[in-house]
């Protein structure tokens, strides 16, 4: 099957363009600049598209292409410089998979697969946890606009007939990871204490391994054609739990201290970082029984195996 991958340079591009050469498609990686195609895995053929929003012309890259994943996006940031940030993710990440989907159609694409954010269900649990069956709650500009253009895809689908799979992932890791779990990692690595101790919470996570064994299964499976999955790792932890494992993966002892949680989100308030204390202190849990059971599938890698493959890729590209 000849497949198309947008973002295909990105963290979870890179991983998955090498994953399908391996189980023998040929692959098409969409990107936004030479530059990104230069640094585009061997074997994948590169399309230059320019900035993805309503205007992109996909085709090009279109041509000759049987299944889509559609990974590109505006991606959740911590330091947001624009001036209204739901209308620059709406620009990309609805508009812009709008425009992908509609040229898709026309060029006679039958599947496509779309990596939404468990963020469309919400950004904590309390008890029970997400599923499919959730009314969706997205709080930010992000989620909000994965949601919007799910919600656009699904019509896509009942009026051209093209079958859509999408995908809920929470926090994702694995070799390349960036932004909060690798800062995580770091902290860990030089053995700064952290006050995780008094933290008794779950939260799921999802390793790239994992993912991109189940975006295959997607791909292949007729089960899987106009579902909908929220998916895990299957082994929730708690932030202290997530701390000791990557400790041990890096071969280092861990250091946490207790500090009350009530203490640690008064802090957050006054830094300003209460959002992130939110992320460390709160539950996020996943319930992924309906995708185990509907394809069944279950994922090939172990917390611990997917935090060893992190850890070797840091360790390796550390600045000492």
């Amino acid at each position: 099957m000849n497949m198309l991958i947008t973002g295909a340079n990105g963290f979870i591009g890179q991983a998955l363009c090498k994953r399908m050469l391996t189980d023998g498609y040929q692959v098409r990686g969409a990107v936004r600049s030479a530059a990104q195609m230069a640094a585009l895995p061997s074997g994948v053929e590169g399309a230059l598209v320019g900035d993805i929003g309503p205007k992109t012309d996909w085709s090009d890259a279109l041509s000759g292409i049987e299944g889509i994943v559609h990974l590109a996006a505006r991606v959740h940031v911590m330091r947001e410089s624009a001036a209204d940030p739901l209308a620059a993710f709406r620009l990309v990440n609805v508009a812009g998979t709008e425009r992908l989907a509609l040229q898709a159609a026309e060029a006679g694409v039958k599947r496509l697969v779309y990596v939404s954010s468990i963020k469309v269900n919400g950004e904590s649990t309390n008890g029970k946890p997400f599923s499919e069956e959730d009314v969706p709650r997205p709080e930010d500009p992000y989620g909000i606009s994965k949601w919007e253009a799910e919600q656009l895809l699904r019509e896509i689908e009942a009026t051209t007939g093209m079958c859509v799979t999408i995908l809920r992932p929470p926090l994702l890791y694995g070799p390349g990871v960036k932004a909060n779990f690798l800062k995580l990692i770091r902290v860990v690595d030089k053995g700064i204490p952290l006050p995780l101790g008094s933290i008794d919470n779950k939260r799921s996570l999802l390793g790239l391994g994992n993912l991109a064994d189940l975006i295959g299964r997607c791909i292949e499976e007729p089960a899987a054609k106009g579902e909908t999955f929220v998916v895990s790792d299957g082994q929730d932890l708690s932030t202290a739990d997530l701390v000791r494992k990557i400790a041990s993966a890096l071969n280092k002892k861990p250091r946490i201290f207790s500090l009350s949680p009530s203490v640690l989100r008064a802090t957050g308030r006054i830094t300003g970082k209460q959002d992130a204390v939110r992320r460390l202190t709160e539950c996020l849990k996943i319930d992924s029984t309906k995708v185990r059971k509907m394809l069944a599938w279950l994922p090939p890698f172990s917390v611990e195996q997917e935090l060893a493959r992190t850890a070797e890729w840091y360790l390796g590209h550390r600045v000492v």
